[in-house]
């Protein structure tokens, strides 16, 4: 039987199943002949080992009603199969456009299935779903979220009863069930009597568990200046109250991003990896002369953070230094307090800087990697509780986790920390830029870069898959000078070492469309496509040690040169 046709799959939407509304949108798709017609039904919207992420519209490639409908009856058909009894589920917003409507069809879904949820009155940050499924013994939650893509998308994820995302093997046995489920087997007509409505007093109990957890020395909290942006996301709701609630008390917030749009009307891109999206906060920062700056995406896991260099100017650092000042410190403390007793480990991902692994080495704890996402350090920590301890686990993409009681990256605790070194570092006459090169001198000096190269639509998409399998078939012989000796392949689960001319079985992490490619200087070079937006990203890691300040001033531009000539080399 051929393929149906994209006009004859939007066809299929102008049936009865569907409310009129989406009946004339599509209708009007049709007649006007309109491009965004192949977009919205040439496939199915991708529901991914995490949930689903897209462009809201109607469409079976579009988020709306129905997608998240089919999603959450195929998750209620496997919860009903896993779990007997009452069967909690809890359910989180963010302040993107539609999201608090898209929560309400979600938790219909639900209690049409008969399953209790509990729904968050307003829109709070993910890292809190994640908390309130483990604090109010759900059974799983979910979280409605694009996190920082631009404003037309919205994003659906599911969590597990352990208050990380879902992982093998009920990531794909939920695949399954939502592949499975027609959407004239959607059960939209919910009963408000199975909704527990989660109000204001559930961040008081998170924003005490963030303080418990990320938190170690009160020293000049009361001296320290802090500009802080929720960037129009969720974590207006928290941080505030919690840096307060922890004695910061010089606390500036840019006002005009305070508000919660899904519009974002202020930035470009609500990403706090880019030093535009913090540019107001940086612009605040010049005139109350603040030491730090941070900022977070629309959904609060994100952290970015901007200290004053070497010149006095504030300075963005990128994912892989923040995390490594915020676990060198966490570490240090942990060995201070005479808690490490070597069964103790940190989380790190594929795609991650390897200075984590030094870091974790020089205190005498064990450094664990997983694929990219915090779901593969939820399921270290699940995997090994009771027998390790985790401490603490980042990536590189301005993530941080400062402790088990949240199984997802999460900027409030992450905060908290940070803030907490500036403020020690204030009262010891130094600064946080200054402490990271201390950090360095000690374990090595890296540097990293981030290289995106977006492609677009039907044909980005096949663009992305033949560089991908160009890279697999003619892997680059040299990058920056240095011959490339490692060929790591994790899709073919193998390890390619050049010199030896030997490959080995890499099977200790599952598998994934990335490739790293080592070369004998130390340089990392990781590619992989993007499983969220339409872009391949490159991941440049560079190495070198300092035994001074005035050695990273002069090493740092050599650095940042070979990442230009990584660049080069690889057609970027």
């Amino acid at each position: 039987m051929s393929e149906l046709s994209t006009l004859d799959k939007a066809k299929l939407w102008l049936s009865e199943t569907f409310d009129e509304e989406t009946r004339n949108a599509v209708q009007t798709l049709i007649d006007s002949n309109s491009p965004d017609l192949e977009d919205s039904f040439y496939r199915e919207l991708e529901f991914g080992t995490g949930g689903m992420r897209g462009v809201m519209g109607v469409g079976t490639n579009r988020l709306n009603k129905y997608t998240l409908g089919q999603a959450t009856q195929g998750l209620a058909n496997y919860l009903h199969q896993q779990f007997s009894g009452e069967i909690k589920v809890a359910i989180a917003y963010d302040v993107r456009n539609n999201s608090k409507e898209f929560g309400k069809i979600v938790a219909d879904v639900l209690t049409a299935n008969g399953i209790k949820v509990l729904l968050f009155k307003e829109h709070r940050p993910t890292p809190e779903l994640s908390f309130t499924v483990r604090d109010k013994k759900c059974n799983a939650g979910i979280v409605l979220t694009a996190s920082h893509n631009p404003p037309e998308y919205n994003g659906y994820k599911v969590y597990w009863n352990d208050g990380a995302q879902i992982v093998p093997p009920d990531d794909e046995n939920i695949i399954r069930e939502v592949y499975a489920t027609k959407f004239e087997d959607i059960k939209f007509n919910g009963n408000d009597d199975l909704i527990e409505w989660v109000g204001e007093d559930q961040d008081d109990v998170y924003i005490d568990a963030c303080m418990e957890n990320s938190l170690y020395q009160n020293v000049g909290r009361d001296n320290l200046n802090i500009v802080f942006t929720s960037i129009h996301g969720t974590t207006y709701t928290t941080v505030p109250k919690a840096l307060k609630k922890a004695g910061f008390t010089k606390l500036d917030l840019v006002q005009e991003q305070m508000i919660p749009s899904g519009n974002f009307p202020t930035v470009a891109s609500p990403n706090p990896e880019e030093p535009a999206a913090l540019s107001m906060a940086m612009d605040l920062a010049r005139i109350t002369n603040a030491d730090i700056v941070i900022g977070t995406d629309p959904d609060g896991d994100r952290l970015g953070v901007a200290v004053r260099n070497l010149e006095g100017e504030m300075q963005l650092l990128n994912g892989n230094q923040t995390n490594t000042i915020l676990t060198y410190y966490i570490l240090d403390q942990w060995k201070k307090a005479g808690k490490i007793t070597g069964k103790e480990f940190i989380g790190s991902t594929i795609v991650t800087s390897d200075v984590f692994f030094d870091v974790a080495e020089k205190f005498g704890v064990d450094c664990k990697v997983g694929l990219t996402g915090f779901k593969w350090i939820g399921k270290m920590i699940r995997d090994f509780e009771g027998k390790e301890k985790f401490i603490c686990g980042g990536e590189e993409s301005f993530g941080f986790m400062t402790g088990d009681f949240v199984r997802d990256k999460d900027s409030c605790g992450s905060i908290l920390t940070a803030c907490e070194i500036a403020a020690w570092c204030k009262a010891n006459g130094t600064t946080v830029y200054e402490y990271m090169i201390e950090i360095y001198k000690e374990v090595g000096f890296y540097y990293e870069g981030l290289i995106n190269v977006v492609r677009k639509g039907r044909t980005g998409a096949e663009e992305i898959t033949q560089m991908m399998s160009d890279f697999r078939s003619n892997p680059p012989k040299e990058i920056a000078g240095s011959p490339v000796e490692e060929v790591k392949d994790f899709k073919e689960q193998t390890c390619f070492v050049v010199s030896k001319n030997e490959k080995k079985v890499m099977d200790d992490i599952p598998k994934s469309n990335v490739l790293i490619f080592y070369t004998q200087d130390g340089t990392k070079v990781c590619v992989r496509p993007s499983g969220t937006e339409p872009k391949i990203k490159f991941y440049v890691s560079v190495k070198d040690s300092i035994s001074s300040k005035e050695d990273f001033v002069a090493k740092l531009p050599k650095l940042e040169e070979k990442i230009a000539k990584v660049k080069q080399d690889l057609n970027l």
